[in-house]
């Protein structure tokens, strides 16, 4: 086979990797649907499984447990086996966890959301792996970019778009089958279109072999601050925007359910913009703790102003500039990367993940005993919203202290470094 053949042969099979992302991407933005939709139907959920509202909330926690360990498989499985089975089995699990979700048993509930966390840490990672095989390395930033941003979209019409479905009459019953239908047309066209990889000898390892770049990931102080971080900047946006924002905003500031909707909805919006946003003004600063500390800094003056001065401005924009804020939890991403050797990256990502989602797991049930079980008794409404605010504006300042710890590893530190060996 002469060169010319060969280029043709490798150009071919970079798009077909591009053609799996583009589908991969229509995996993330499901997703997020799948993630953020049970805010706007905690009501319809807590009637469909027969519980409490409370009982809901610890329901839908769980898809972060098996979410954040499942992050540490995802890694290993696609440098081991390639992209076709893992992402097709990420799939096809939260296509059948969507499809059990739908069920009127706790059980089966609690199952189908752990399938769903499960399936669901397949799709960042995967989108990650298949770009990274399609797309040339100067292309490589933009195109995981542009993945954040549809994952993020997916987050935002979870609740903006879900919503009104819900409240116009479309049963918890219908909506999460036809989750599963699209997840399953999803499943198969990937299976059909990733390419099959020949395996790679170097990761025909033994189990020790296998698991010691997480060895090397976990031993640096560096991978646990990163993940500190941004958990701790998930946490507000996960725990009260995408799961308890719409009850509260109906029952503690008496808003109707289609303005409570709108409101939690720019969150996720607002992380399409502060994603690529916030990580271009830190690539051109060379600089990442400035930017994620003045974005945490915004981030609390944001949701003082929803807590305390309210009228002050509308609070769709107070969201919107919150959610645009918390993009800034993508950067510690950068910082586990920039701070662990080159041979690690992948696992990198699944070992900030698994922290990150860690911590929502951990933060979300004590957040639900302390104000979710209270929220539809007899209390002072004011009182009680301005309680849960002030829990997460702890969080975020935790977030705040930890920025200012973590050491800086942008373009100009590490160049700072260079001239100083010198």
């Amino acid at each position: 086979m002469d060169n010319t053949d060969l280029n043709k042969g490798k150009d071919s099979l970079k798009r077909a990797f591009i053609i799996s992302w583009i589908l991969g991407l229509i995996f993330y933005f499901l997703e997020y649907v799948a993630r953020s939709s049970p805010a706007v139907m905690i009501p319809e959920l807590s009637a469909n499984l027969k519980i409490s509202t409370l009982a809901v909330s610890s329901v839908l926690g769980t898809y972060y447990y098996t979410y954040s360990v499942t992050s540490l498989i995802a890694g290993i499985s696609l440098d081991r086996f390639g992209a076709r089975y893992p992402i097709t089995i990420g799939v096809a699990t939260l296509c059948l966890g969507c499809l059990i979700f739908a069920s009127h048993s706790i059980f089966l509930g609690d199952l189908g959301r752990l399938l769903q966390g499960a399936g669901s840490a397949f799709a960042f990672t995967g989108c990650v792996y298949l770009a990274s095989h399609g797309f040339a390395a100067k292309y490589l930033a933009t195109a995981i970019g542009f993945t954040q941003c549809v994952g993020m979209l997916g987050g935002s019409v979870g609740q903006f778009a879900v919503g009104p479905m819900i409240h116009g009459g479309i049963s918890v019953g219908l909506f999460w089958p036809g989750m599963a239908v699209l997840c399953g047309i999803i499943c198969v066209l990937l299976y059909l279109t990733v390419p099959k990889e020949k395996p790679n000898p170097e990761n025909k390892k033994n189990m020790a072999g296998i698991l010691m770049p997480y060895k090397i990931v976990f031993s640096n102080p560096q991978s646990y601050l990163s993940g500190m971080i941004s958990g701790l900047l998930f946490a507000p946006t996960t725990i009260f925007a995408m799961t308890w924002g719409v009850a509260f905003l109906q029952h503690d500031r008496m808003y109707s359910y289609s303005n409570a909707v709108l409101v939690c909805s720019m969150v996720p919006l607002g992380w399409v913009i502060g994603c690529p946003l916030i990580g271009w003004i830190s690539d051109v600063m060379g600089k990442r703790k400035p930017v994620i500390s003045l974005s945490i800094s915004v981030m609390i003056l944001c949701f003082a102003q929803l807590i305390y001065m309210p009228q002050m401005i509308s609070p769709i924009i107070t969201m919107l500039l919150f959610g645009t804020a918390s993009g800034a939890a993508m950067i510690p991403y950068s910082i586990i990367k920039e701070s662990n050797p080159d041979k690690v990256k992948g696992s990198a990502t699944g070992a900030i993940n698994f922290i990150t989602f860690g911590i929502t797991a951990i933060l979300g049930p004590i957040f639900s005993r302390l104000y979710g079980k209270t929220l539809e008794t007899g209390i002072d409404h004011e009182k009680h919203f301005s309680g849960a605010g002030n829990f997460m504006l702890i969080v975020m300042a935790a977030a705040l202290i930890v920025s200012l710890i973590i050491h800086e590893t942008g373009q100009k530190a590490e160049h700072a470094q260079r001239l100083y060996r010198s």
